[in-house]
């Protein structure tokens, strides 16, 4: 691949609504980025790595207890890493002003590496339970399966609740911080670690996210 294979360049209608887009602070680190000629698929790498690194961040808290209050920290600042990735790589992509079918890959495959990393990740850090963070992924991925299957048949590009990316990243960034700084006690609920819990309410909600944009994508092709 070409070192600065470019990124897909997304039409308005098709890029995630992010409030902090607007911010000035980012329209300023965005702006450095395109002068240095950055590759928007590189940052989408760097943030998939970021989510391979929560998520083995969060493991870690069960691998090596005494370790737990680092892990979760380290953690959380990998998934805000990752978010940053995913937000500079469409606006370094826009701004340079370069589209390529290619970079329709490098914008969703590392999405779905790091949601799917991380919510494994959480599911060991809850007492070694792989299953409910693989629900939590698949749940997660079914959200965005139909998105795409969507806009690839014609409807916009639906980036609807209640659990899309933004809120499943903020629930295990807000663990994180949680488990960093807060007794063991005030760790457990009815029994279950709070990342139980955490992957619980993801795996619900993101199943009725997936259930919405299935209905909203219906309704826009029918019309």
């Amino acid at each position: 691949m070409p070192e600065d294979s470019p990124a897909a360049s997304p039409a308005p209608g098709d890029r995630r609504p992010i409030a902090a887009r607007e911010l000035a602070l980012t329209g300023r680190v965005a702006a450095w980025l395109i002068r240095r000629k950055a590759s928007p698929d590189g940052i989408s790498i760097a943030g998939m790595l970021a989510g391979l690194g929560a998520g083995l961040s969060f493991a870690a808290v069960w691998w090596y207890p005494p370790g737990a209050r680092l892990f979760w920290l380290l953690g959380a600042a990998l998934v805000q890493t990752r978010l940053l990735a995913n937000l500079f790589d469409g606006m370094v992509a826009v701004g340079r002003g370069i589209a390529s079918p290619q970079g329709e890959l490098y914008n969703e495959v590392p999405d779905r590496v790091s949601d799917t990393a991380i919510l494994l990740g959480l599911g060991v850090a809850a007492g070694g339970n792989w299953g409910l963070g693989l629900a939590a992924a698949l749940a997660a991925m079914a959200t965005a399966y139909i998105r795409a299957v969507g806009k690839a048949a014609g409807a916009p590009s639906d980036f609807s609740g209640p659990m899309a990316k933004q809120q499943r990243m903020a629930l295990a960034t807000a663990l994180g911080v949680w488990c960093a700084l807060t007794p063991l006690s005030w760790q457990v609920a009815f029994g279950w670690h709070l990342a139980a819990w955490v992957l619980a309410v993801i795996t619900v909600l993101a199943s009725v996210t997936a259930w919405r944009r299935l209905s909203h994508t219906a309704k826009a092709l029918a019309r």
